[in-house]
């Protein structure tokens, strides 16, 4: 079941992100004293939205006495996408590049081959990411919004970007439990929101 429009928009996150998760268990069939973990995406990626869903994650895990399980977005954007590539037969040993728009004319991004990290995540302007790519002599898969929004810059480093309607650009909640399924739990107190960057709002100086 897809997740209510709404979580994209102010204020959704907060007020629809418990009723999903709700309907995901009742829809599974269990109950909430079954689940022995909880995963999370924890970035990079929007202010807001993180806060609120490693902060859910959290008071989750707490409660129901489940382990936590913290999964990297570009991990899980550049797994979805090499799935697809795989499944459509274009080989799954290339690069991926997981690229989520940052705004401010800066991405995300971080590079994977054979699901293995190979560029730690970091932002940066799109024509640096493209530099990157033409120093490596690499033509990488590229994913997610910012593959998508700075198409012709990645493109023009040699990076193949699949087309704009591609599941290959969503951040998808299966693809961080698979993650997840294999991943470390982590203390409660220590699993935080990766923003790679301090957010656009500043406290305001007098």
């Amino acid at each position: 079941m897809p997740p209510p429009a709404r979580l994209s928009k102010r204020p959704g996150h907060a007020s629809e992100l418990m009723p999903a998760v709700a309907r995901c268990v009742d829809g599974a069939g269990i109950a909430w004293g079954d689940l022995d973990a909880i995963c999370v995406g924890v970035g990079p990626g929007p202010f807001t939205g993180l806060r609120i869903g490693v902060a859910t994650a959290r008071a989750l895990a707490s409660a129901h006495d489940a382990e936590l399980r913290p999964v990297s977005s570009l991990a899980a954007l550049a797994a979805g996408g090499a799935a697809d590539s795989a499944s459509n037969g274009d080989g799954s040993s290339r690069p991926t590049l997981a690229v989520i728009d940052a705004r401010r004319g800066e991405v995300f991004t971080a590079l994977y081959a054979d699901g293995t990290l190979a560029w730690e995540p970091f932002v940066a302007a799109p024509e640096d990411v493209a530099d990157r790519i033409g120093q490596a002599g690499m033509s990488p898969l590229a994913t997610g919004d910012g593959a998508v929004r700075f198409r012709d810059v990645l493109e023009a480093a040699g990076a193949d970007v699949p087309p704009g309607d591609s599941r290959a650009h969503v951040v998808r909640g299966v693809s961080i439990c698979r993650l997840a399924a294999t991943a470390a739990p982590a203390p409660v107190e220590a699993v935080l929101p990766n923003y790679l960057r301090l957010p656009d709002a500043k406290p305001r100086t007098t």
